[in-house]
């Protein structure tokens, strides 16, 4: 490759030099002679020999600063082309490496230039890869760690109850019905990340009370708060109560969110729930006591397959998957989330697209208007579906 574009360079010179040459030498040939010829004329000098002078000398000069702008444009592209593809060249090689599974490959450019603002990407493109990579391998053995441990205790009644040693009985049966739901509930949980993958061409975008979504997802989720005696506090906005969404998807990402608050919040602790209005979005906030991650982890939250505490998770399904479907199925739907922690507080927060609304009048209207409303919102996103 180097040597390749080191002569596309020099030809596109060349081509430049060869083509300037070209008009100088037709216009020494058609115009300087004339011009010669009359000068010749005027003094009354014999103008044969000393015009076949005259071109001669002008075209050995010009042939001799031709030779030399071709050996400087041909020195010049050496020069200019190894400056410009030996960071090409390093990331050539890191691709390579890369590509074999080797994500601790860097080019490690400085400088503001193209090249290595490229550098520059291709790096957080690998850091990004080997981050993904490791969750992958954490999740593997994780959903290995959740497969066997109830499949072992299945076989293991089994075959005892196969051999006579354990007399089948009603608590045998809840044991092993126990964790067969576990297995179901593993399987689930990835079918829902598989599923929240594909969200964006399975849209049924609508205007949603998004204060009511929350309130019922809240009572399908007291049973596991009071369990915890965790307490819900609400601070939900009028003003950011209409948002255009899919319901059943935002079912389910408020039911992931409470559940990760209730698996996740210090015993005893208080759960925050706030709604408010930013610019043409609503703002939804869970906070729960208990900081679950550290503030380096907070970006990775949301991605797929990441633990913040391993041990934690375990026994609670494929852990990484649930935050992830959140993420997944709010972008889908105009949305973005995000976390923080601090204060021995996390925060999980997500925006919704929220209705064009003027007054309360407006929301009074026919169903008629309601469906303008919708159309208006449907052209100003259309990227949601």
């Amino acid at each position: 490759m180097h040597n390749r574009l080191l002569w596309r360079l020099f030809a596109i010179n060349a081509v430049i030099i060869a083509t300037v040459i070209l008009v100088v030498w037709l216009a020494v040939d058609y115009l300087a002679a004339s011009y010669f010829m009359v000068l010749m004329d005027e003094y009354h000098i014999s103008p044969d020999d000393a015009n076949a002078l005259f071109l001669d000398s002008i075209h050995r000069y010009l042939i001799w600063g031709s030779l030399l702008a071709f050996a400087l444009s041909l020195l010049l592209s050496v020069l200019l082309t190894r400056r410009v593809l030996r960071p090409l060249s390093r990331m050539a090689e890191v691709t390579r490496r890369v590509a074999a599974g080797d994500y601790s490959a860097r080019v490690g450019l400085e400088g503001d230039d193209e090249i290595a603002r490229l550098g520059q990407a291709f790096d957080r493109m690998t850091a990004a890869l080997a981050r993904l990579e490791h969750q992958r391998e954490q999740m593997v053995a994780d959903a290995a760690h959740e497969l066997r441990t109830p499949l072992s205790n299945v076989q293991g009644y089994l075959e005892a109850m196969r051999d006579g040693v354990i007399q089948p009985s009603e608590e045998v049966w809840s044991m092993l019905l126990g964790e067969v739901q576990r297995l179901t509930k593993l399987a689930e949980s990835l079918l829902d990340l598989a599923r929240a993958d594909a969200a964006r061409s399975d849209l049924h975008l609508q205007a949603v009370s998004l204060t009511a979504m929350v309130e019922e997802a809240l009572e399908l989720g007291r049973p596991m708060l009071e369990a915890r005696g965790i307490r819900v506090e609400c601070a939900l906005s009028k003003e950011a109560d209409r948002v255009y969404a899919d319901p059943d998807k935002l079912h389910q990402v408020l039911r992931n969110l409470i559940e990760n608050a209730g698996h996740y919040a210090t015993e005893g602790g208080r759960l925050q729930i706030s709604l408010s209005r930013q610019r043409e979005f609503a703002l939804l906030s869970l906070r729960n006591d208990g900081q679950t991650f550290t503030a380096e982890d907070a970006p990775y939250v949301f991605e797929r397959f990441f633990r913040a505490d391993r041990s934690r998770a375990r026994g609670k399904g494929v852990a990484g998957v649930g935050l992830a479907i959140v993420k997944e199925l709010v972008e889908a739907q105009g949305g973005e989330v995000g976390a923080r922690v601090g204060d021995g507080q996390t925060e999980l927060y997500l925006t919704l697209p929220l209705l064009p609304s003027t007054s309360t009048a407006t929301e009074r209207t026919s169903t008629a208007t309601e469906r303008e409303a919708l159309s208006l919102i449907d052209n100003r996103t259309p990227q949601a579906r």
